[in-house]
């Protein structure tokens, strides 16, 4: 699936958009089954342990946010976790057969009012004995600069882990007063596209000013040999592999970390972590 082009791009610049990769009937399935999902959060007036809700959600508008676990939620989600050729991207760009996933999510920007999400690492969440992890983000509909696409610092996994603590506490995005984001470069892919960004690349993306809808599925993978810093038990880690074998041996890189430690003062998902910060860290980004 992939080009050796392609390959350095990612290795390059930390991320890569990949065209085609779910068939015409494939995104009909899962903005099918979406839009289920969208019309069962109708039921709901606050967050729950499945649906994540925009402020001004209501019976008579749904605006659901994120669907926090769509692999448990529905059989069509988790068979797109297990797809053939997103787990061969996946091997090549982690440089392991054996692949195993850490979390997944539906984040929802729907149009004319789906919520950004400020400027982080995913690193910063989940820093592991190695940095081979990445996080495949599924088009279920086409993602445009208009309806609030992924955004990438190129070059920025091979940089600093950048602070995202404020007062003492983690935030979930860049804290850094210094942090400068002109240089951000756009992932725009057609529906069936997959977007791919290293666990270290600074990334974010812009509310959607559109009409049209922008979700995107994202599963978050990692080599088989890497181990997860914050801890987990062995029954996990050995139900994470989608490929190859759980092994003992693990492999441990000289990467930064900065813990997610003291923890956030408010969780449930990355939009209510960033709520407490004091200001937006888009400061140079177009269109902002």
């Amino acid at each position: 699936m992939l080009s050796q082009q392609q390959i350095d791009h990612y290795q390059d610049k930390g991320y890569l958009g990949v065209e085609g990769v779910f068939s015409a009937q494939e995104v009909a399935e899962l903005q099918r089954v979406t839009d289920e999902f969208v019309e069962k959060s109708r039921e709901v007036t606050q967050h729950t342990a499945e649906y994540d809700l925009e402020p001004d959600h209501t019976p008579e508008m749904p605006k659901l946010r994120r669907l926090k676990s769509p692999v448990t939620s529905h059989p069509v989600y988790e068979a797109a976790l297990r797809n053939d050729k997103v787990l061969d991207i996946v091997s090549r760009l982690v440089g392991t057969e054996a692949v195993r996933y850490n979390g997944n999510k539906l984040n929802m920007k729907s149009g004319g009012f789906g919520s950004p999400v400020e400027w982080h690492q995913d690193w910063a969440f989940y820093p592991h004995s190695n940095d081979d992890l990445l996080a495949v983000g599924i088009c279920i509909d086409a993602m445009s600069e208009e309806n609030g696409c992924l955004m990438v610092m190129p070059g920025s996994h091979k940089g600093p882990v950048l602070d995202h603590h404020q007062d003492g506490h983690f935030v979930g995005a860049v804290t850094d007063p210094d942090f400068d984001d002109s240089a951000a470069e756009k992932v725009e892919l057609a529906a069936g596209g997959i977007s791919i960004h290293h666990v270290r690349a600074l990334h974010g993306s812009l509310p959607n000013r559109s009409p049209d809808p922008r979700r995107l599925l994202l599963f978050q993978y990692a080599s088989g040999d890497s181990w997860p810093l914050l801890g987990t038990d062995w029954e996990g880690f050995t139900k994470s592999f989608l490929r190859g074998e759980p092994s003992q041996r693990v492999r441990v890189e000289q990467v930064p970390v900065q813990l997610a430690l003291p923890t956030s003062l408010k969780g449930g998902s990355i939009y209510e972590t960033q709520t407490v910060l004091k200001a937006s860290t888009f400061k140079n980004t177009a269109g902002d």
